[in-house]
């Protein structure tokens, strides 16, 4: 990417790239009206980069267009944030350039990459945020969706996630469980991940004083997939599921639902806190068995130890 004044930021390396004028952002712009964390920039499975504002007062740019959802970066891309303009340079993906200054947040994952690993899939995604964003002025709808993606993605990050992607309104996290022994407190980070972001996304409706509150739905499963090297990407059927068990959430009338090895992995007593159900995930053959719990008995559960 490169900035009017000729800086250069270099994105060959990493996973994401935050954008502001506060410290520690990797572009950081040293203006007024770029908001201290203003722009995520993120590395998507294909290898290419998206943007995504994150709630900035005077919003994000591509080619004139205000950025509400991630948008995916082509060569000589013109980005504004604030008063800043920035050209975006990838004629070759692996030599990703952004003008613009400092070198900082990368958010390296946690551990070395595997071709096939044991892992926990998280996908939470927005309900009835469509509907929603029909309703909602565009600097509204790009403070409220750039909000909640910082947000999860600290959130997890925190608790221990590879890696996470934006994608739409979803968020998918992914936990790889590298000594066995530790499997079932990975797990339980990860519903802790869960809850924290339910209540997130409680505070987000009440803080921007949305028209109705924003709710989640979440899938998660456990199981191998393959972890790509440098564009941070799991695969197989293991993330396929995850993303198809969020969807049964909307039938189930839960809001979480999870695979049989990871309900397996819990401890005895949390898995009395889920409800069996056969639900039809979409393009398998036949009835498959998900476990569900609602947030409120989520948050008991934790509760309780």
């Amino acid at each position: 990417m490169v900035e009017s004044s000729g800086r250069r930021f270099s994105l060959r390396e990493g996973q994401s790239w935050a954008i502001g004028r506060g410290d520690g952002c990797a572009v950081m712009l040293d203006s007024r009206p770029v908001s201290r964390l203003h722009a995520l920039i993120q590395r998507r499975d294909a290898g290419d980069l998206s943007l995504v504002d994150l709630g900035s007062r005077n919003g994000s740019y591509v080619n004139g267009t205000r950025v509400s959802f991630p948008v995916t970066l082509n060569d000589k891309d013109k980005l504004l944030f604030g008063d800043q303009q920035l050209i975006f340079h990838n004629p070759e993906r692996s030599k990703s350039v952004l003008t613009a200054s400092a070198v900082g947040l990368r958010n390296e994952p946690t551990t070395a990459l595997h071709a096939h690993s044991l892992t926990t899939i998280l996908v939470v995604d927005i309900r009835d945020f469509t509907p929603l964003a029909r309703t909602l002025p565009e600097s509204l709808l790009s403070q409220t969706i750039g909000t909640w993606f910082l947000r999860s993605g600290q959130i997890v990050q925190r608790l221990g996630s590879w890696a996470q992607k934006y994608i739409g309104d979803a968020v998918m996290a992914v936990w790889v469980h590298d000594r066995p022994e530790q499997v079932g407190a990975d797990i339980l980070r990860v519903l802790r991940a869960l809850s924290e972001i339910n209540t997130a996304t409680a505070e987000i409706s009440q803080t921007l004083g949305l028209p109705a509150p924003l709710r989640i739905g979440a899938g998660v499963n456990t199981g191998p997939a393959i972890l790509g090297g440098k564009d941070y990407t799991a695969l197989g059927d293991t993330v396929n599921v995850a993303f198809r068990l969020e969807s049964a959430t909307k039938g189930i009338g839960l809001g979480v639902a999870v695979g049989e090895r990871f309900y397996n992995e819990l401890a005895v007593p949390a898995r009395s806190s889920f409800v069996r159900r056969e639900v039809q995930l979409k393009g398998y053959d036949g009835a498959s068995i998900a476990w569900a719990i609602s947030f409120d008995a989520l948050q008991k559960m934790l509760a309780q130890g």
